[in-house]
């Protein structure tokens, strides 16, 4: 019976689609795939049907309760509508967590680690 997923990327994209194979490199083949985005009590999808996903990219793979699904008090709005305002996110996000870094490496002497998609 094939069951509708949430597959959340290194990259922090999240991903709804069916489940379609795998293998036993996590890597995945979602059907109907839309990418979604949040902020604040709305959200967007961006159609992409047939999605192919390499398994080093999984971070969390997990079946959507489609049930509860339609109870998610969230609007939906237009992608290119919410699109700005995630990015806008995106880098506070980002500048915040360089200043971390930066605090925790002068002032802790913690290594630095991590690079460019590794979000998690």
């Amino acid at each position: 019976m094939p069951r509708k997923m949430l597959v959340i990327l290194r990259d922090g994209r999240k991903l709804h689609g069916v489940l379609r194979s795998y293998d036993q490199f996590a890597n995945l083949v979602l059907e109907d795939t839309v990418e979604r985005i949040h902020h604040g009590d709305t959200f967007a999808e961006n159609w992409h049907g047939l999605f192919l996903i390499r398994g080093e990219n999984v971070v969390l793979l997990g079946e959507i309760d489609l049930d509860k699904e339609d109870e998610v008090p969230l609007r939906q709005v237009d992608y290119r509508l919410l699109e700005p305002y995630v990015k806008q996110d995106i880098d506070q996000k980002k500048e915040h967590d360089e200043v971390k870094a930066k605090v925790l490496y002068d002032k802790k002497g913690f290594c630095k680690e991590g690079g460019e998609g590794d979000g998690y």
